[in-house]
This record gives structure tokens, C-alpha cells and sequence, in this order.
């Protein structure tokens, strides 16, 4: 062991970023070192200092205090000191003690850190390795982007999201019906983009009570982590420009201010306003027009008027935003609730120079409906009239369908006639390409609905609520549903409770009531005075106790048999493994009757769902519990036409709540009944078949789902963390299956591991247990723990330099060998997405000592320690006495990776030439037929292309990391 002397040089194992440090005094087995880099004092026990003795080489470059560059050509050693002799950059020769050393420097270098003996354990350079793979693969995959959504693989949600997302900039119209997750869709889309890095500032707009919906969607769903912007958040942001205003006015000062330097939304990338803050504060409209988005997203757009003589002046804040942000989202209802004119509104946010004229609009519209008529039938199947194929061979004469139409009539060739037809005519849809429309009567998997009232007798009592007869029902309801069986007789006939009840012993329900403080006192009441336990989930509650709650109530093993929620329930949360739904009340608006009971019918759900509806007799409640199923059908199945309905019969349907006369609710009932029917029969035949069909092309969304399993199902991503928390000191805990607890422990080798929070987390690495388990953080390869995992190992020394003893039965023992990762580099603007092509990618050299490149016959996982010890200051001693010889197996290695990375180079300028090119090829043939193909839009993917052939071609070369291996 080498003797500490003061005066030496010597560098800190566990603490590099100290720079150099200075031997001051050795007395008493200690040592004391001084750091003057960052003016650090430290004290160490002489016989177990974690500290390396500092040594260059000739041909090293050293840097002098004066920081002057010295190439070493020879060192002299007296009394343990050395004196390093050699040339500065003027050619004179200098003499620097080491003591003159540049308290600064640093050893970051594989080859550095390996000869002056800071090397890793084994496992961080194999944590190193797999990174850099793991990264590599996942740049590459063509699912980057929708792999972090807690949502289920709905094949019309990933088709929009991928169809969309990758266009270089998306300009689109979600109008699906309810139900079907447009919020899902927009999140899908720009979670892609950011995890792409095609994104950076985005804005969404909503309504006001949708505001605490998207704020969850986007954080449980995709850990998007918006700021939600009113006007007392734009005046906290002025009071912290306030703040920093003596830092900054030194700067203003010299620079001038700055025009946005009080824009509050420059102080976030990611904001959520509601449209109601806009309109009652319309000088923030201007502010956030210049902050400068790379996506707005508006939702309910549809409530946005618009006429060509005066459109409303929140239609004209959101046209000004989609003139100046290149990519715009609009959700809306659905155009065939919207009619022509609020549809065409729409479209000419999305491209004002394609949708310049209302009556232009409508009379291309007349004149495709032929076309339309025609598609129809291929699409049923029928034969076409003489008329239709007229139309079809007018329409694609360019395309030479005339064999097409010859073989519809060929029993034998019809059918693939008729499937290349209507993929021809997919091609020229007029707004297929900018609108989604997904229906569910082509969109499959949702349950059977079945309902069931309650007439009450009696009369509410807000002074007991055990004496309310609805409080009453519920106790029963619960007592059944838990499977016990003894009510008595007269509160049985009161609350009707046999009247076709289909329960199963055990099940849970899912309690909705208007306000927070009923669902407060329910919870209260039934807790106190039934002993009936119960979760209970509010707006007045913490996103955090809303977790709680829901996972409380989700645990099959707890005791609550209800979750009782205020208005709140209906909004951003998923409940599909209950299949009861008890509504304490009727709200008037049909769309958020839906939204309650789209809670539980949704995609995926198991089981019939059961809707139970207690109501007083001759109250409000009983009068729209009767329009809503005699009139709407609403219980029973979604309704397109039913908030139109409602708009219709708002006034009567007042009148009839006021009256509750028995003849006029009859009246309204068949009123309704007749309108009803009226807009479904013209939804029906309004409905654009071509639209939904491009909407979700079925091989290509099954395609995506399948390559999203296969990724999920590898069974890698948990042990790789493992051994990412091993590395930094994080403890894990097994919880369930796929699921495990993660806390820093008193070890943690970083002041804050990235995401992770004193008390820790539960996570999931299984999609459909984080669906039900709200409570626990879904973990893939896109979460933000994950990533920063990854960025962290990379973006530091961790594993870079290591020395391993192995055994293997192709190497003789007393061998040494060099295993060098380098890393082919290929820096890009984002837009580009030069990791489809050629992304970070890890080349692996081992060569022995005899200079023989073993890379092919011997893997790197087959490089297993023996589990032998070593004396680490005998092997860098023969390290550096091998300096020469090992620096020149590494300029070798370097060799035969640059031999790799030009394959790699030559690969990736083909794949992306062959990729960007066709699409260039579609989008000009798609643009003689289809107007909605921007001429911008092909002319920007021509100039990424040169813009990426160019970034490739310049592609570098660094060596990241270095193992010393012996073998034993």
C-alpha cells in the first residue's frame, strides 16, 4: 500500500466531484486532505481511506494551476513526491510539481478513472451495458410513446393516437361518441409527443367543470403533471417575478425588457385553463396568444359559436390561438349532432385555407353524398346500381378502378374487388385525414345494461337522515348485497326491493348523489347508526385521499361495500369492476346522466350492469327517472340524440318538474319519444361510414396492440430496475404479483432519487392490476421514474471504468482482457426522430491481450465473475505498468468499432430514406385526390429528409465505458 505523504496528489473514490486533493497532515492513523477545488476539508482512517493516489504517464496531458496544458514526457519521483517534466503548447520544456496540479481536475474518462484505480463494482458496468441496450430497443420501437398510458389497448384509441401523433404537426377533430375516451385519445397523442420530444409547451382549454377531470386524466393516466392557470395563479406568477426582480434588473437593464417578461404563462410548459377564465378575463387572451404553444388542445369545442356574419368572441380567442400554435386537438361531440354549419365552424379552426367558404363546404358535400351512397353499399355488401358505379369511375378515373367494378360481379373476385374499392375511396375522403369519428355501434366490447326503480313512499327528513326513506332503501340495498337476507316485511313492500333483483352475495356498489355534503353525511350516517362500512369520495377532498378512498373501496379484501360519491364520481375515474350503480338522484342533463353511468360501461367490463334508482313518489326525481326511461331509453342504452332532445324540451320538461301533473309528463314522455327517434333516424342516415372506417382501420390497430403485449410481456423491465435500486441504495419489497413496495433507504448513494418520495410507492408492473389499482403507479419504460433512471446512470460516471476477475471456459486462466462499450452517437433536432433510425447505439469490442478481437465468439453475458477477491492496488500498479500496451488495445478497439458504427450508419440511411420517401410518394398522390394533404406538410418531410441523411451521415463515435477483466 502506497505511503501517504503531505504534499501529494491524491482523488476521492466515493466523492470525484471534489477535484484533486492536497495531503495535509498524517498523524495519529488518520490523514487529513484538503480539496481546494470546492474548499473541502476531509478527514480519513489511514489503514481504509477511499482515496486513489494521483499518477500520470507520459503522453498524459496535465493542466497547471496557471492552467497551462503540459504533455508529459517523463517523471522524476524524490521523498514520495513526483515532479511531472515535459512540453507546453509553445514547445518549451516546463517542469510542474505536483503540487502545482490543477486543483479542478478531473477524471470523467473510462481510461482515466481505469488507471488511476476508480473503478465501479462489476455490477454497475453490466448496468451500464443493459441500459444503453434497453434504451437502444426502445428508441426503436414502433410503439414509443403509447406504452405509458395507464389505459386499456382499445384498438381505436391507439389507432387515432399513432395515426395522428407521428404527423409532423397534428391538426385534428376528435369526435367520437360519448363513451368511447376522446380525453384518452388527446392524451394518448400528446403523451407520444412529449415522450418524442415532437412537443414542449402545450395549453389545453376546457369547461370549467371538466377542469378537475383532465387535471386527473392526464396525471393518473399518463403522469402528466399540468398547472392548472386561473387569475389568481397569473398574479402569484407576477408576485414571483416580483421576487426575483433585484436579480434580474441588472439584466433588463442591459438587454432591455423583455415584451413577454410578465406573460404568466411562460412560467410552465404544460397548463390547463377553463375556457370560463378566458371569456371573464379577456386581457389574458392576448398573453396567452403570445406565449407560444406547440400544441393547444380544446375540448367540448362544439360550445364554441360560430356564424359567418358574427362569430362569438370565444370562437375568435380560440381561432387566434390555432393561427399562431402549429398543432391544434379539437374534442367535440359528434358532427352528426353538431349540423353542417357548427361542423364546418370546427374544421376551419383546423385549416382555414381547405374550409374557407360555408357553401362551398356544403356543396362539396352534396356533391359526394353519391360517392357516400355508393360506399354504403359496398360496405353492406349490396350491388351497385348503374348510377352509383358512374359516380365511382367519374370519382377514380386517375385510379383505373374499371377491372374493380368488372370483378364485383365475379362471385369468385367480389369480395377483394370490394375491399380494394373501399380502400380507394378511404383515400380520397375529404376530412378523413383530419377528423376521427368512432361510433359504438362499430366499436365492440361494451355490457348490457339493465335498471331497476324504486318508488318510495314518504317524505325526505333533513333533520334525520334515518328517517329519510331513501337512506332506509340503501341500508337494505347493502344488507342485500353483502347477502344478508333479513329485512323486515314492511320495509321490504315500501321500497320494492323484490321487484327483479339480480345480485350475487358480496358485491360492491358504486353510490353517485349530487353534493359532496349528502355523500359526507350518507358515509357518516350509514357508518354510525348501521355499522355499515363505506368509502367516500368528494371534490372536498385531496387528490390523494380520492386515492385512498378509491383503493380502499377497489381492495377486495376490505370491508366498504360502497364508494358514495358526490358529482365528482361521473368525472375522470374508472370503476368497471363494480356492476352496481346506485343513483340517489337524477341530474337534469341527459350527457352527465351518462357519464355516471359510464363509470361502469365501459370497454372491458365483465358483467350485466345493474342501475338502481330510488326515488320519492311525485318528486322531481320521479319524473325524470320516467323521461329518462320511457323517453330517452337513456338507462338502457347511450343516446346520441339525447342532450339535442333536451335542449329541444328544456322549457316543457321544466314545466312538467314544477307541475308534476300525471297527463303532461304522459304528454312529454311520447313527445320525446317522437323527437327521439326523429334525430336518431337522421343521425343514422347522416352518418359517414367511410369516416368511422378510416377512423380505425382494424389490422393496423390490432397490429399495435400485439407488438405493446409483446413488449409488456418480456419480463425484463422489474428485474432492470431491481438492479437500478440495488445500484443506488433504493430497498424493494415484494407486495403481490407484479407488484412491489419501492422507499430510499439509508444507503441511497444520490441526495433524491428522481420521483421517488420519503415514504415511498407501490407499483405495478402489470396493465390491467394498475387499471383496477388506482393506488399504485403503473411502471413501464416510459414512466417518469424509469426515464430518469436511465438519463441518471448514463448522464454519470456510474459503471464507467471496472475490473472484473471471470471465469470461462474458452479464456486460460492469467489472461487479461479489455471490454469497451462505445456508444455511436447521433445528435438531431427532435422533429427529426433520428432514433427510429439510428438512436443511441451501444457497440461492444472485447479484445485480449494478445490483441485479438473476441467480440464474436464470446458474449458479453457469458463474462460472469468468478467471485474470487483481488487486491485492487496490485492490479492499477500493473495497470499503469501496462499503460502503453492497453492504451494501444484500446486505439484498436476504437478501430473495430468504427468499422461497426459505418454499417450501423450505411443501415440507418437506408431504412430512413426507404421510410420517408414513401410517405413523401403517398402524400403526393393522396394530394391530387384529396385536398386536406398540405402542400406544407410534404415539403417539410422532404426537407427533414435531407435535414436526417445529413445528422447521420455526421454521426460520432465516444468510448463510454471500460472493464479490465482477468481471467482466473
Amino acid at each position: 500500500m502506497e505511503q501517504f505523504i503531505p504534499g501529494q496528489r491524491w482523488i476521492s473514490n466515493t466523492e470525484s466531484e471534489l477535484g484533486l486533493g492536497l495531503i495535509l497532515e498524517v498523524a495519529h492513523k488518520r490523514i487529513t486532505v484538503l480539496f481546494l477545488a470546492c474548499d473541502e476539508k476531509r478527514m480519513y482512517a489511514q489503514d481504509n481511506a477511499p482515496l486513489t493516489r494521483v499518477r500520470f504517464s507520459a503522453g498524459d496531458v496535465i493542466e497547471s494551476i496557471d492552467e497551462e496544458k503540459v504533455i508529459v514526457t517523463d517523471l522524476i519521483e524524490q521523498n514520495g513526491l513526483i515532479t511531472y517534466l515535459g512540453k507546453n503548447e509553445n514547445g518549451q520544456e516546463v517542469r510542474v510539481d505536483e503540487v502545482e496540479l490543477n486543483h479542478h481536475i478531473q477524471f470523467n474518462k473510462p481510461q482515466d478513472r481505469l488507471f488511476i484505480g476508480q473503478v465501479d463494482p462489476t455490477a454497475w458496468f453490466l448496468l451500464r451495458y443493459e441500459t444503453w441496450r434497453r434504451l437502444q430497443q426502445h428508441q426503436q420501437s414502433p410503439v414509443k410513446g403509447l406504452l405509458g398510458g395507464r389505459a386499456s389497448l382499445i384498438p381505436h384509441q391507439l389507432f387515432i393516437a399513432h395515426e395522428s401523433a407521428n404527423r409532423s404537426a397534428p391538426r385534428i377533430m376528435l369526435a367520437d361518441e360519448v363513451g368511447l375516451g376522446k380525453t384518452i385519445e388527446a392524451g394518448l397523442i400528446l403523451h407520444h409527443r412529449l415522450i418524442n420530444g415532437l412537443s414542449n409547451r402545450v395549453l389545453i382549454i376546457v369547461p370549467e367543470t371538466l377542469l378537475h377531470q383532465w387535471l386527473v386524466e392526464m396525471l393518473r393516466r399518463f403522469n402528466l403533471r399540468f398547472s392548472v392557470f386561473d387569475e389568481a395563479r397569473c398574479l402569484g406568477a407576477y408576485v414571483e417575478d416580483d421576487m426575483l426582480a433585484d436579480a434580474e434588473s441588472s439584466l433588463r437593464t442591459l438587454g432591455g425588457e423583455d415584451a413577454n417578461s410578465d406573460n404568466p404563462f411562460l412560467t410552465e410548459q404544460l397548463i390547463l385553463c377553463s375556457q370560463g377564465f378566458f371569456s371573464n378575463y379577456p386581457r389574458r387572451q392576448q398573453q396567452a396568444i403570445d406565449a407560444g404553444w406547440d400544441m393547444v388542445i380544446v375540448d367540448e369545442a362544439h360550445h364554441l359559436e360560430w356564424s359567418e356574419q358574427a362569430p362569438s368572441a370565444d370562437y375568435l380567442f380560440v381561432e387566434q390561438l390555432a393561427r399562431v400554435s402549429p398543432s391544434l386537438i379539437l374534442l367535440t361531440a359528434t358532427p352528426e349532432q353538431l349540423g353542417k354549419e357548427s361542423h364546418f365552424a370546427r374544421l376551419r379552426l383546423l385549416d382555414p385555407d381547405r374550409f374557407y367558404s360555408f357553401a362551398a363546404f356544403v356543396e362539396e358535400e352534396r356533391l359526394f353524398e353519391p360517392v357516400a351512397n355508393a360506399a354504403k353499399s359496398l360496405l353492406a355488401k349490396e350491388a351497385l346500381n348503374e348510377e352509383a358505379q358512374h359516380h365511382l369511375t367519374e370519382l377514380l378515373k386517375d385510379d383505373n378502378v374499371d377491372g374493380l367494378l368488372k370483378n364485383l360481379n365475379d362471385p369468385e373476385k367480389s369480395a377483394a374487388a370490394r375491399d380494394a374499392l373501399v380502400n380507394v375511396l378511404l383515400d380520397h375522403h375529404g376530412t378523413g385525414r383530419i377528423l376521427f369519428r368512432n361510433s359504438r355501434q362499430t366499436v365492440q366490447g361494451f355490457p348490457e345494461r339493465e335498471r331497476y326503480g324504486y318508488a318510495l313512499s314518504g317524505q325526505p327528513n333533513s333533520d334525520d337522515l334515518q328517517q329519510d326513506p331513501r337512506y332506509l332503501w340503501l341500508v337494505d340495498k347493502v344488507k342485500q348485497l353483502g347477502g344478508i337476507h333479513t329485512i323486515p316485511g314492511d320495509r321490504l313492500a315500501s321500497s320494492r326491493l323484490a321487484d327483479g333483483i339480480h345480485t350475487i352475495p358480496g358485491d360492491k356498489a358504486l353510490v353517485i348523489c349530487k353534493h359532496a355534503q349528502t355523500a359526507i353525511d350518507l358515509e357518516q350516517t350509514l357508518k354510525n347508526r348501521a355499522g355499515i362500512a363505506s368509502a367516500v369520495f368528494h371534490e372536498g377532498m385531496t387528490i390523494i385521499e380520492r386515492d385512498r378512498a378509491a383503493a380502499y373501496f377497489a381492495d377486495p379484501d376490505s370491508a366498504a361495500r360502497l364508494l358514495i360519491c358526490s358529482e365528482i364520481g361521473s368525472e375522470g375515474r374508472n370503476f368497471q369492476f363494480v356492476h352496481h350503480l346506485i343513483l340517489m338522484d337524477l341530474p337534469v342533463n341527459p350527457d352527465l346522466l351518462q357519464q355516471r353511468i359510464g363509470r361502469l360501461d365501459r370497454i372491458g367490463q365483465k358483467h350485466v350492469i345493474q342501475i338502481h334508482v330510488p326515488y320519492l313518489e311525485h318528486s322531481d326525481n320521479a319524473v325524470l327517472y320516467r323521461w329518462y326511461d320511457e323517453g330517452l331509453n337513456a338507462f338502457a342504452s347511450n343516446s346520441s340524440s339525447a342532450q339535442r332532445v333536451a335542449d329541444i324540451l328544456h322549457d316543457e320538461l321544466a314545466a312538467v318538474l314544477e307541475s308534476k301533473d300525471s297527463a303532461a309528463i304522459d304528454a312529454l314522455i311520447v313527445k320525446t319519444q317522437a323527437l327521439s327517434a326523429e334525430l336518431e333516424t337522421q343521425m343514422h342516415n347522416g352518418r359517414d361510414q367511410l369516416l368511422e372506417l378510416n377512423s380505425c382501420r382494424k389490422e393496423l390497430a390490432d397490429e399495435l396492440i400485439g407488438q405493446l403485449n409483446s413488449y409488456e410481456k418480456e419480463g425484463v423491465l422489474w428485474p432492470y430496475m431491481e438492479d437500478v435500486f440495488e445500484c443506488y441504495g433504493v430497498d424493494t419489497e415484494f407486495h403481490s404479483p407484479d407488484c412491489f413496495i419501492v422507499r430510499p433507504s439509508d444507503h441511497l448513494r444520490v441526495s433524491h432519487f428522481p420521483g421517488l418520495t420519503e415514504d415511498g410507492m407501490t407499483v405495478t408492473v402489470d396493465r390491467q392490476i394498475a387499471l383496477a389499482r388506482e393506488d399504485m403507479q403503473f411502471m413501464t419504460w416510459e414512466h417518469p421514474i424509469v426515464t430518469a433512471s436511465m438519463d441518471m446512470v448514463l448522464s454519470s460516471e456510474t459503471g464507467n471504468a471496472a475490473i472484473s476477475v471471470i471465469k470461462h471456459s474458452d479464456l486460460k486462466a492469467g489472461q487479461f482482457l479489455l471490454e469497451c462499450l462505445f456508444i455511436v452517437e447521433c445528435s438531431a433536432p427532435a422533429e427529426l426522430q433520428i432514433g427510429r433510425f439510428l438512436p443511441h447505439t451501444p457497440i461492444r469490442v472485447l479484445i485480449d491481450q494478445n490483441q485479438k478481437d473476441l467480440s464474436a465468439a464470446i458474449d458479453h453475458r457469458d463474462l460472469v465473475e468468478a467471485g474470487i477477491k483481488f487486491d485492487k492496488h496490485k492490479i492499477i500498479a500493473f495497470l499503469n505498468s501496462q499503460r502503453p500496451h492497453l492504451i494501444n488495445l484500446l486505439s484498436m478497439a476504437e478501430q473495430t468499432a468504427k468499422a461497426g458504427m459505418q454499417q450501423l450508419v450505411d443501415d440507418a440511411t437506408q431504412a430512413m430514406l426507404e421510410s420517408l420517401s414513401n410517405e413523401i410518394k403517398r402524400l403526393v398522390r393522396l394530394k391530387k385526390v384529396n385536398p386536406t394533404i398540405r402542400t406544407e406538410e410534404i415539403e417539410l418531410l422532404k426537407d427533414m429528409t435531407m435535414l436526417a441523411h445529413e445528422n447521420i451521415q455526421a454521426a460520432q463515435l465516444r468510448l463510454d465505458a471500460v472493464r479490465f477483466v482477468i481471467t482466473s
